[in-house]
């Protein structure tokens, strides 16, 4: 016969196998059968390395990377993307980084809508460069200032607004975080799909 200690141990556990098989062992089979969706690719060496980056400095906590379908809100419209998410989009996320909050814009697609490297570059070193009375905080650890030798600046040089840029024979230059933050950044494209055929019941 079991004693008290028993019977509560033995239920602790099965309350906590039976939370674990239908919150984590029942929906990881269930996206384990998801398909990537048509042209989406998972990410590679400096692109691997921009999205630890990604989520070390926080943008998770104030970008999201789910697009509302149209129906369930205006991100359509806005420009954040062609369509909605849809599961396909996330079969390499590991973890997700679908996010909460929107003090930004939503970046699932701005690879299609921002593929530009100065303008990133420029919107790491000092948001506001790019876009006035952005909250964004800005991230200067991520590149180095160095001098402007005889040939000019490096090819590399950040294109800054005079009240942004460093000073007088002075340049600012991506660090290889910075480079693969914009890697992983490119990442991000919601390749267009095929429109399901409609049902007989719907035409």
């Amino acid at each position: 016969m079991l004693t008290r200690p028993a019977l509560l141990f033995l239920g602790a556990f099965a309350a906590i196998l039976m939370s674990y098989t239908a919150l984590s062992l029942v929906p990881k089979m269930q996206l384990a059968t998801i398909e990537p969706t048509p042209g989406t690719e998972q990410p590679f060496g400096a692109q691997v390395q921009g999205r630890e980056i990604y989520i070390r400095e926080g943008c998770v906590y104030c970008h999201t990377q789910q697009v509302r379908a149209p129906g369930y809100g205006a991100d359509v419209e806005r420009g954040w993307g062609p369509r909605g998410s849809l599961p396909g989009d996330y079969v390499y996320d590991s973890p997700h980084l679908l996010g909460t909050m929107r003090t930004g814009p939503d970046l699932r697609d701005i690879a299609s809508r921002q593929p530009s490297a100065d303008w990133h570059y420029a919107h790491f070193y000092n948001p506001r460069s790019v876009s006035p009375g952005s909250v964004m905080p800005p991230y200067p650890w991520l590149f180095r200032t160095v001098e402007v030798g005889p040939g000019g600046a490096p090819g590399n040089a950040v294109p800054l607004p005079p009240e942004f840029a460093p000073g007088d024979g002075l340049a600012i230059v991506p660090t290889g975080e910075a480079e693969a933050l914009y890697a992983y950044l490119m990442t991000l494209k919601l390749e267009p799909v095929e429109a399901p055929a409609p049902s007989p019941a719907t035409e």
